[in-house]
């Protein structure tokens, strides 16, 4: 009996409270996916077992092996979308109910991180599980998920040295925030309830840095904003020089299945990465690499003017720690996502930002003949996806227009080393140049570049953009979408270009009408509108013709798109309306 007994292993049940929380939500999914005592195995190649698991406990751990955590937990509200991960989620009424579940639980994980109404309820189900130990049938583990803002008022730990970062082993001088008080005194509890039977009940508590990465936490304002493009530089509060303890929500999430898997002695633990940033840092970063690269230092008091930040959230961007976790590093098996920190990793952050909130650009290319509608489909499209009108006249001026400002503006410090004023002069003058000497038609040397450049900002990269009547040719659209490495392969047909795919479009839409169509429908438009265009009888003729002259050959812009496997969607005649191209 005691064999077959043996033999099955019932799963470890991960309870975590508010899953639908950003950090619950993605610990839990993380934990999900992890089979209990898989970092005790990852351990065995590079280091030995931790000392302190007796024979009993490796026993146990050896039998989890055998399948996934079982992620429960609590929801603030019923959810409208359900949860992939978990196996079952509550809306807890009362807590009685509460304590049965926990009962059947073997982890216990509460995160007092996000929502100070958590705290009360952290430490009375803590105290509650106490009570209840006698009745235990395995084992339990209560894990409390704190935050590094208990040690914000510590005191240094050598006055003539600040630097020096505080470790798990200062825990007991740590000096809380004055906003702070129950946390710490949430703290102590839990330590205090995990030492009477840890044969029973053990307990941890995680002092955790302040939170990024996937759809974000707290610094989804400023990713927000970034995104949006809608203010020239990222605020910068106060001098910006404060230092801020950070951990990639992945990478806390990996440190609790440490936990799980290892019960370490240490009940205390720093969880941050191995960074020293400051907010201007932080925010100069997500600047640069998802909006409009600047910052701007506001004073501290404009923090709590901003209505989308919390005074929890506030007090965290304005802390001055510095930490550093020497246990976890030391002790435990991470597959850290972010060891080095936001700085280092902000490519990675930025697409995951991307992807966890749909946030994917959609990149559009709009051909056919002059008149057959092109600005004004794109213009429709633009307004109901918010994307980017990217019309050749438009993209010149503006390249022109800011080679002006650039000119007439002193240059930053940041920006010494970069190009200055005289490349920038010398390239416009030749531009000017340039459009002289063809009638006010600029190369497409200079166009490809100008191109370039607007594709490649960050309004287009982050929103998406509709193309314009842009490539006329396949030679166009080789110099603007191939890649370098494209660009150096044997120029054969029967292969595929390599497409720069941050630039390339997605969906190609030619429409198509035939040259009878066209001409009546430029014959029908009013006199005050085709006034100033070039949709006059003689000129409109000999555009069409030179359309036609440059699609009958094999080498259309359309066949480049076919040979990089974006099959542009054919559309018929476009109704008379309002002027278009």
């Amino acid at each position: 009996m005691a064999e077959e007994g043996d033999q099955i292993v019932r799963p470890k049940r991960i309870f975590i409270n508010n899953l639908d929380s950003y950090a619950a939500r993605n610990i839990g999914k993380y934990l999900s996916s992890c089979i209990a005592g898989a970092s005790l195995e990852e351990a065995e190649e590079g280091a030995e077992e931790e000392e302190h698991l007796s024979s009993h406990e490796d026993e146990a751990v050896s039998k989890s092996k055998q399948g996934l955590f079982q992620i429960v937990g609590s929801v603030s509200s019923p959810l409208e979308k359900k949860l992939a991960f978990p196996v079952e989620t509550y809306v807890i009424s009362n807590r009685d109910e509460l304590l049965s579940r926990l009962m059947e639980s073997d982890v216990i994980i509460y995160n007092i991180t996000e929502d100070p109404s958590q705290i009360e309820e952290a430490a009375w189900a803590a105290s509650a599980l106490h009570v209840e130990m006698e009745n235990f049938e395995s084992q339990k583990m209560f894990i409390l998920i704190s935050t590094v803002l208990t040690w914000a008022r510590s005191k240094p730990l050598d006055p003539d040295d600040p630097e020096i970062p505080f470790t798990e082993d200062d825990y007991r001088r740590r000096k809380c925030h004055l906003n702070f008080k129950d946390h710490i005194n949430a703290e102590k509890l839990i330590i205090k309830l995990g030492k009477s039977n840890k044969g029973k009940f053990t307990t941890y508590v995680i002092a955790s840095g302040l939170l990024y990465g996937a759809e974000e936490g707290i610094l989804h304002t400023f990713f927000k904003e970034a995104w949006l493009g809608n203010t020239p530089a990222l605020p910068v509060f106060g001098d910006g020089q404060n230092i801020i303890p950070l951990i990639h929500v992945t990478d806390l999430a990996s440190s609790i299945q440490n936990i799980g898997d290892r019960r370490p002695r240490t009940h205390y633990l720093v969880a941050v990465d191995d960074a020293t940033h400051t907010l201007e840092e932080i925010v100069k970063t997500i600047s640069v690499h998802l909006g409009p690269g600047k910052v701007q230092k506001v004073s501290k008091e404009a923090v709590f003017l901003n209505k989308e930040l919390t005074q929890l959230e506030i007090d965290h961007l304005l802390v001055n720690l510095r930490m550093e976790a020497v246990f976890l590093k030391e002790n435990f098996t991470m597959n850290w996502v972010s060891q080095s920190g936001l700085v280092e990793n902000i490519e990675t952050v930025v697409k995951e930002f991307k992807e966890s909130r749909g946030l994917l650009p959609i990149r559009i290319c709009i051909l056919g003949p002059p008149a057959v509608g092109k600005t004004t489909v794109a213009k429709l499209l633009c307004k109901h996806y918010k994307l980017h009108h990217i019309h050749i006249k438009d993209v010149i001026a503006e390249a022109i227009a800011n080679l002006e400002r650039l000119i007439n503006t002193p240059l930053e410090e940041e920006e010494e080393g970069e190009e200055g004023p005289e490349s920038w002069q010398e390239l416009l003058d030749s531009v000017k140049e340039n459009m002289e000497q063809n009638g006010g038609r600029l190369d497409d040397s200079y166009v490809i570049k100008f191109m370039k450049e607007k594709l490649k900002s960050m309004p287009c990269q982050n929103q998406g953009y509709v193309l314009d009547g842009y490539p006329k040719t396949y030679d166009q659209a080789k110099e603007l979408f191939n890649s370098e490495e494209g660009e150096e392969e044997e120029e054969s047909r029967s292969k595929a270009p390599r497409f720069d795919k941050t630039i390339t479009p997605d969906y190609v839409i030619s429409l198509d009408a035939s040259d009878e169509f066209l001409k009546n429908r430029v014959i029908n438009l009013p006199e005050s509108v085709v006034a100033g265009t070039h949709y006059t009888q003689e000129r409109y003729l000999r555009a069409i013709a030179t359309f036609r002259e440059l699609n009958t050959e094999d080498e259309t812009v359309l066949n480049y798109f076919d040979e990089a496997e974006i099959h542009p969607s054919h559309i018929g005649q476009v109704p008379s309306g309002p002027i278009c191209k």
